[in-house]
């Protein structure tokens, strides 16, 4: 082995380190009692490893059902977004109109804005038609913050497909709604599959919303139950948050790795095709 083999291995493992220490830290204080991390100086290492922060926050904190509410929402804000953005990507990558020009300005700066100056608005409005403290209405406010994005990234799955297929299925005697959802939206799959995977897990991670939307406790998400760990003094229960932080990464694990596969597969059949 050659020193600057040596060299990318070890620069390499150094990387690997620098992105699992923040992790490795975290599992290290979920199973820590709160006695040891008071004392100054606490190694990586708990000296007595102990269950009693995952008792609490599963039995007393309810995370279960904070984390059935953020499923809700998630995959409900989801289906919403991959309903309502392949048809309109399809639309505007297909067909030249003014309108194209005016929704990739939208999708723009829609971007560009910070979710302050549009949150004050959106609760006035679901209030007013009673779908404020609803998950429902976030939900909804999910998808719509999401959709931009999702339309941008599918245009650009849509383009990459050669008109001859789009064509063919035309000359066969298929309408536009056949050719999307018989031909064009099976190649479509990595696009979605992508789309799906950035709207369930910025849905699943989102905090500013839900916490001016959301007042009931029975209908708190993930991040604001998480958030109750601090409390009003400011002193963090970093065991318990330790813990709960680390039950809420594991569904976006599962997740990821569910449709890592497909995703990879979709883009190199792709790229062969092509």
């Amino acid at each position: 082995m050659t020193a600057r083999r040596a060299g990318q291995y070890v620069a390499l493992l150094a990387y690997l380190v620098f992105l699992a220490f923040p992790l490795l830290w975290l599992l290290s204080t979920a199973f820590t009692t709160p006695a040891e991390l008071a004392r100054a100086g606490s190694g990586l290492l708990p000296g007595a490893p102990t269950l009693d922060n995952f008792v609490d926050v599963l039995q007393r904190r309810n995370l279960a059902g904070a984390a059935w509410n953020s499923a809700r929402v998630a995959l409900g804000a989801t289906v919403l977004v991959l309903v309502m953005a392949l048809p309109a990507a399809y639309g505007l990558a297909c067909f030249r109109t003014r309108l194209k020009v005016v929704a990739n300005g939208w999708v723009l700066v829609s971007q560009v804005f910070p979710v302050i100056l549009v949150v004050i608005p959106l609760f006035l409005i679901l209030r007013q038609v009673r779908l404020n403290d609803s998950l429902v209405g976030l939900t909804v406010v999910h998808a719509v913050y999401a959709l931009p994005f999702a339309l941008w990234m599918l245009q650009g799955y849509i383009a990459a497909i050669p008109r001859d297929v789009e064509e063919a299925g035309v000359m066969d005697g298929a309408g536009r709604w056949r050719v999307l959802w018989s031909i064009m939206a099976p190649l479509l799959a990595p696009g979605l599959v992508a789309t799906a995977m950035f709207t369930l897990i910025s849905s699943w991670n989102e905090f500013f919303f839900a916490l001016v939307l959301i007042q009931s406790d029975t209908k708190e998400t993930l991040p604001l139950m998480l958030a109750r760990f601090v409390g009003a003094e400011g002193q963090v229960q970093l065991g318990a948050l330790a813990a709960g932080a680390l039950l809420a990464i594991v569904p976006s694990l599962l997740f990821f790795a569910a449709v890592q596969r497909r995703l990879t597969s979709g883009l190199l059949s792709g790229a062969v095709k092509g």
